[in-house]
């Protein structure tokens, strides 16, 4: 015969559930309607979503129209090449991608970040199979004071316990009080984060000789996490892969705000 604790206690969490889910109905992660449970898009916004899918650069993870072959590299990669050894993006940022970092950054929606990582997950299943340890890109503590918030490592906490990996949230220090990037072209975003970033002497051993993942919420030129990434090789870590929720595709970047962060 079987139990039937398990179904009383089902149904048990499910009732005390219910004045929460009154009080706090889940709503769309992309428009705020009222969706069926927490964490997903209605009908309306989820085909606006593009999930970035193979094949793809095997370095930079930028989609290619067709496969090009085994081991073919994006001109990115081979004119420019970046100082950690692969990057993977879950979607494009645009359109609802781009209001769920938004609400993560700007709203205070720190609970997307969970949602948004199980993309990640999806999008760096092989980079989190290989890593050591979690590690986001991190604010100055001036702005995390006003912000009281980080949203990168919000995402690297979420993509930590998702991947049953190390989360190392103090391992790389942001030194260097940084303008916003918003705004700033290619070149002033580079000159913007450099030497930016630095290893404490104390965090060395959370990184020595380690695959580090390095998560942040867009990947816009890449400025920010090569800036990292070379801080993170030079405390030194083995080797650094990249893992964000949304990317600007080649050909897509605009400095001003209204196009990405």
């Amino acid at each position: 015969m079987a139990d039937p604790m398990p179904d009383i206690k089902s149904i048990a969490r499910k009732a005390l559930d219910w004045p929460a889910r009154i009080l706090f109905p889940p709503v769309c992660a992309g428009c705020r309607r009222h969706v069926s449970q927490p964490g997903v898009l209605c009908g309306a916004c989820w085909p606006k979503l593009r999930l970035l899918e193979r094949p793809w650069c095997p370095v930079m993870g930028t989609p290619f129209t067709h496969h090009m072959g085994e081991g073919f590299l994006s001109a990115e990669a081979i004119a420019d090449p970046p100082p950690f050894e692969r990057a993977r993006a879950a979607v494009a940022y645009s359109g609802v991608a781009r209001r769920m970092v938004q609400g993560l950054k700007y709203q205070d929606r720190t609970d997307l970040a969970p949602w948004m990582a199980r993309w990640m997950l999806r999008a760096g299943a092989e980079l989190i199979a290989e890593a050591d340890v979690v590690v986001p890109v991190p604010l100055h503590w001036r702005r995390f004071f006003r912000r009281q918030f980080n949203q990168s490592a919000e995402l690297a906490r979420a993509v930590s316990q998702l991947g049953g990996l190390p989360f190392a949230p103090s391992a790389v220090r942001r030194v260097k009080l940084t303008h916003q990037q918003v705004g700033l072209e290619r070149r002033e975003r580079e000159e913007n984060v450099r030497a930016a970033f630095r290893v404490p002497g104390e965090a060395e051993i959370e990184i020595a000789g380690r695959r580090v993942l390095l998560i942040d919420d867009v990947y816009t030129t890449g400025a920010t996490v090569r800036a990292v990434a070379k801080a993170l090789k030079k405390g030194g870590a083995g080797t650094v892969d990249v893992l964000t929720f949304a990317r600007v595709l080649p050909g897509d970047f605009r400095a001003d705000e209204s196009a990405t962060i």
